[in-house]
């Protein structure tokens, strides 16, 4: 309620109580996320108020660059919180430059009851696993805690053909004194699919109808992921209105296989298509820093809230690709594609540095009725390209900009209802023009600066909490001028759009959680005007979840749930000319929670896409869509020891 954004956080019961296993599971219950990536790939990569965010993106503990790749496990997540749109202030750049806003996982600490939870899962087509979770708090005023979480399945899935392995172990130390607390985290997350990928397609002509979900139309393709690191933090009680923190943390990811990029091409109307595959290999080291130091100062009536704080994140990536020759299919009746070759040796392409300085002040009057957020982050990018081949410098970046955010919260009528608005901008790392027949070629733009002006209501009526919030967000983009044969940053798509987000007790026993999105993207400033007007591509226009549960009232401990999600249509391209049409999905389950010999026992049991339907679900990048996933039974029983 003291926020002057939209959020939301999703907490480890929820996640527990819906069985979801990755993010991508948990963010499927907020009406302002959807997912460019399809049933069966390795990556999740969503859009959030219909801007991208990749799975490279997501923060931990606040830090970018230490999340795992690919699907983030749940096991040892407590709290996932989402922060929509813009948020440079706050973050800072994200490794890629997303603006929709930041997915931050928050991981478990140890609780003062002592934990022991052994889980046993399943999921059609026959993937089956387990989990542990062990919390111990020891010492003087139980200060010091120890949180491990392990999980490990591995076995079929839903396409037709694929298996599936997973891995993690994680373990968390902490120490919460009484004026100092620290924290230690450390995580192995390994994924790995075998016979089958993600695909994407193209149309050639008219949008065909898609194939029966869960048809493997790439046999014989695998890949592997592989993410470890280690975060520490800390902070001190200066005094009692100052806190001083600092963070450290490294990540290694590797990965190998047929990540992404694997497509159908012009996708005939009787479904023939030309495919390719591609075979990958690379690696990302991430340093990842901040520190900083937060009080409070009182000048007469006003009380400031000063954050003043830094952050360092270095990336050093390399990659290897290799193509295969082009191959003839259907997607309806699907032939052994071409496998391209293992690819070689794996050598730097990418060498990139964001820092950043902030200094933010919440300015409180009137015992906290008015709130008043003025901040300002100055961002420096430093990247370098190099060529895969030979080894040489290919670009070299290094630009800065200022982003300045205003927000504001007002509570004229108690602390239940919050009116609030927000100015904040969030940046992208600029182009460099390398088109060599042009009249600024080479020349180097300054980061990119996203927009958006917010206003909203928050009211929590001590059952139920609802936010309804109108946002405007332009974002410019590098587009050339035809006359004077230049290019310049003067592209621009604007999302205009208001949501509803819902979650509480509606009447006793019944709960519920879900929202409504509008949102209209559009294209206002295009090379030309050429397509001035149109709809951003993969962006539907009206997009809503409604999930509920009721506890049965005649069996104890018994509940059953229920959630739709429904996806307007979408443009499949910029030019307009294909469209998918809209979507809706129906999940159902029921959990049962009860006591045997004085052991909490759980049964849990959903049903994912129940009628099985198939359809395109949304669309990866400029021309390309891809899949949903096919009906899931999902079926989890946990012990406590």
């Amino acid at each position: 309620m003291d926020s002057p954004y939209s959020s939301a956080a999703y907490t480890s019961q929820t996640i527990e109580d819906q069985q979801a296993r990755t993010i991508g599971d948990v963010l499927a219950n907020d009406p302002t996320v959807r997912f460019t990536t399809s049933a069966g790939h390795l990556y999740e990569n969503y859009t959030v108020r219909g801007f991208d965010i990749s799975s490279s993106d997501l923060a931990l503990n606040g830090m970018y660059g230490l999340a795992p790749y690919g699907h983030a496990p749940t096991e040892f997540v407590e709290r996932v919180e989402l922060l929509r749109g813009p948020t440079a202030l706050l973050t800072g750049m994200s490794p890629s430059g997303a603006v929709g806003g930041v997915i931050n996982l928050v991981p478990k600490r140890a609780a003062d009851t002592p934990l022991t939870r052994l889980s046993a899962n399943y999921l059609s087509e026959g993937n089956a696993g387990a989990s542990v979770d062990i919390g111990r708090r020891f010492g003087p005023d139980h200060a010091f805690g120890v949180r491990v979480n392990g999980a490990y399945d591995d076995g079929r899935t839903g396409i037709d053909g694929q298996s599936k392995r997973r891995a993690l172990g994680a373990v968390a130390l902490d120490y919460a004194g009484e004026r100092v607390r620290a924290s230690l985290d450390a995580y192995v997350n390994e994924e790995e699919v075998r016979n089958g990928s993600a695909w994407m397609a193209s149309f050639a002509s008219t949008v065909p109808e898609p194939p029966k979900a869960g048809t493997n139309i790439l046999p014989g393709t695998h890949g592997r992921l592989d993410n470890r690191a280690i975060v520490a933090r800390g902070e001190v009680d200066i005094t009692r209105d100052w806190t001083a923190y600092a963070g450290l943390g490294a990540l290694n990811y590797k990965y190998s296989g047929f990540i992404n990029g694997t497509r159908a091409n012009n996708v005939r109307p009787n479904g023939d298509y030309t495919g390719i595959t591609y075979n990958q290999k690379g690696y990302t080291d991430t340093v990842s820093a901040e520190t900083g130091m937060r009080g409070i100062v009182r000048t007469g009536p006003v009380e400031h809230r000063l954050v003043l704080g830094y952050t360092y994140l270095g990336m050093r990536t390399g990659t290897v690709n290799v193509a295969s020759r082009s191959f003839l299919s259907n997607i309806y009746d699907p032939v052994t594609p071409i496998l391209a070759a293992s690819p070689g040796n794996v050598v730097k392409t990418s060498d990139t540095t964001l820092t950043s300085l902030a200094l933010a002040d919440t300015l409180a009057f009137a015992d906290d009725k008015v709130q008043l957020t003025l901040g300002v982050r100055h961002q420096r990018v430093q990247a370098q390209s190099f060529s895969a081949t030979t080894g040489a410098r290919t670009a070299d970046y290094d630009e800065g900009a200022f982003t300045p955010t205003v927000g504001l919260v007002l509570k004229p009528w108690g602390p239940q209802l919050a009116l609030y608005g927000n100015y904040v901008e969030g940046l992208s790392q600029g182009d460099t023009v390398t088109d060599v027949t042009a009249s600024n070629y080479q020349q180097v733009f300054a980061p990119y600066k996203t927009r958006q002006g917010e206003l909203g209501v928050k009211w929590d009526s001590g059952r139920l909490t609802q936010t309804l919030s109108v946002f405007r967000i332009t974002r410019p983009s590098l587009i050339k001028d035809a006359t004077t044969n230049s290019y310049s940053p003067d592209g621009e798509r604007r999302h205009r759009g208001v949501e509803w987000n819902v979650y509480g007790e509606a009447t006793r026993g019944v709960r519920v959680l879900g929202g409504i999105a509008y949102t209209r993207a559009v294209l206002t400033h295009t090379a030309n005007g050429a397509y001035d007007g149109n709809t951003a591509f993969g962006s539907p226009t009206w997009s809503g979840n409604l999930g509920a549960e009721w506890d049965l009232p005649w069996v104890p401990g018994l509940t059953v749930t229920g959630r739709v999600t429904y996806t307007g249509s979408q443009y499949v391209n910029t030019a307009n000319t294909q469209k998918i049409d809209s979507w809706t999905r129906y999940d159902i389950g029921a959990r049962y929670v009860t006591k045997i010999q004085g052991k909490r026992v759980g049964f849990y049991a959903s049903i994912e896409n129940l009628f099985n339907k198939s359809y395109w679900a949304g669309s990866f990048n400029d021309g390309y869509v891809t899949q949903n996933a096919p009906r899931l039974f999902k079926f989890t029983t946990s012990v406590d020891f």
